[in-house]
């Protein structure tokens, strides 16, 4: 795979639109190259989206050894924080950049490209010895997560009369990640609106512990987290009782995901990249070697990948965004 040398200085919008051109032609097509780039990317944010780019960070740096690709994890809000700040390159997300975040990034001379890089399903998960949770609906789980239940829904049996008088535990992601921000947009009706009194992490690790750890727990994360742990862990099925195709009760999997019946819990992971990042040649390469294997590494590590034609699409986008950005410095 061939890796391109260049200067660490300014790029002119030539410089720029060539070795967009270039990278674009030669990465993914198997063909051996230099690995003279080096310098440093910065990547923070979402956990969910963590073990998409980890993947391909790791297969990166056999490509281009002296390239430092650092991965964070500090949620996709705390993860935005960093970006509209320009203190990182690229911000993992799952979910989409907000109008608060966006005003930030603008008033810092900070323009970005969201680039979508797989799906995922949130997947509300149990102990395996729970043996009376077959199935949920979206309005139960509104009753259970929707800001007015904290304090008064704590027992199994408040959500369905036949389940045990036994206390709920809940565990859910941190009020700084993406997952806390679609999945109480899905559920609850209004993003950011919850019960506060869960067990709460930006770590989706740290949830999966919980849960397969207590008998009475019930949770949400990434279904990549539920696959790489599923011996532990018990997916429920969710019935959108809105749905027009009476399809009830679907478990999350790569298909229902894909195809969207898995719903509404269903949502595109995505990459953002700073227009002050793309200075940086290490930055642009690893961006289109990201877009060429994203599917694949996506895969292996539990999440869905795009069609192919999407991908495609993903890296003309990145593409124009280089041009635009190169003709804009060229223009200062």
């Amino acid at each position: 795979m061939l890796q391109l040398s260049f200067s660490r200085l300014k790029f002119s919008a030539a410089t720029l639109l060539c070795a967009s051109l270039v990278m674009t032609s030669c990465v993914g097509n198997g063909q051996e190259g230099n690995s003279d780039l080096t310098g440093s990317i910065q990547i923070d944010g979402s956990s969910t989206v963590y073990p998409v780019t980890e993947a391909v960070a790791e297969e990166y740096r056999a490509e281009a050894p002296d390239v430092k690709v650092t991965v964070g994890v500090s949620g996709t809000g705390g993860g935005m924080k960093k970006f509209t700040r320009g203190e990182i390159d690229i911000v993992n997300a799952s979910r989409a950049m907000n109008a608060s975040e966006e005003q930030t990034a603008s008033e810092n001379g900070i323009s970005f490209v969201q680039l979508s890089v797989a799906y995922d399903g949130l997947t509300v998960v149990v102990h395996p010895s729970n043996d009376w949770a077959q199935d949920i609906t979206v309005a139960e789980l509104k009753k259970i997560w929707e800001p007015e239940a904290q304090g008064t829904i704590k027992r199994w049996n408040q959500i369905r009369p036949e389940w045990p008088d036994q206390e709920i535990h809940l565990y859910g992601a941190g009020v700084e990640s993406g997952t806390y921000d679609y999945f109480t947009e899905a559920i609850v009706g209004k993003s950011h609106s919850s019960r506060g009194d869960y067990t709460a992490s930006e770590d989706d690790n740290v949830l999966v512990q919980g849960v397969s750890t207590d008998p009475l727990a019930l949770g949400f994360f990434g279904y990549a987290y539920y696959e790489e742990n599923k011996s532990k862990l018990k997916a429920i099925p969710v019935n959108d009782e809105d749905d027009s195709n009476g399809a009830g009760a679907i478990l999350p999997s790569l298909e229902t995901v894909k195809d969207g019946s898995y719903a509404p819990l269903s949502r595109p992971l995505f990459l953002y990249v700073s227009s002050k990042a793309i200075d940086k040649p290490e930055v642009v390469d690893f961006i289109n070697f990201y877009l060429d294997n994203a599917g694949e590494l996506a895969q292996e590590v539990g999440y869905i990948a795009l069609p192919d034609n999407i991908y495609k699409e993903q890296k003309q986008k990145f593409e124009q965004f280089v041009e635009g950005a190169a003709t804009a410095t060229n223009q200062q």
